[in-house]
């Protein structure tokens, strides 16, 4: 039960920290608010490393070991942010927490092929109805404003 309801927390602290950061970002700009949210970040992080007490061995590392590509991951970071920062604001908690949610999905199976080299049909067949069940209610939202007059 306590693994349900930190998974639970953790999806809250997804949609709040975007809704958060989306907000810093119409005050002081998206890519100062996406600095800060990376010096915060660090922050936290730092703080939960010492707490945790785990020592880092970095000894038998040499700077040719790590590949090219796993520094990637923080300019895609820093991608993420500003795009979130751009459209959060733009549409609805609703379907930005859908669009986080299918993105996770297919970025998983995505890094199950290269690391198991297969797809799961499940895995597949659930990202592709939930992201046809956004496509049509993003269909139902979009006729039902034209009907009412409001613009999207």
């Amino acid at each position: 039960m306590l693994y349900i309801v930190i998974s639970i927390l953790a999806g809250v602290s997804v949609v709040v920290s975007r809704i958060i950061n989306s907000n810093l970002a119409k005050e002081i700009g998206i890519f100062q608010s996406t600095f800060f949210n990376y010096i915060v970040g660090l922050f936290f992080s730092v703080i939960f490393f010492i707490l945790s007490r785990e020592k880092i061995n970095l000894s038998g590392l040499k700077s040719g070991d790590v590949p090219f590509w796993a520094y990637l991951g923080g300019v895609a970071g820093v991608l993420l942010i500003v795009l979130s920062n751009y459209i959060t604001p733009r549409i609805s908690s609703f379907y930005l927490t859908l669009l986080i949610f299918v993105g996770q999905l297919f970025t998983g199976i995505i890094i199950d092929y290269f690391v198991k080299g297969n797809i799961s049909s499940g895995k597949l067949i659930g990202g592709l109805l939930v992201l046809a069940g956004l496509i049509y209610n993003l269909v139902i939202d979009k006729k039902s404003l034209q009907n009412s007059g409001a613009t999207w």
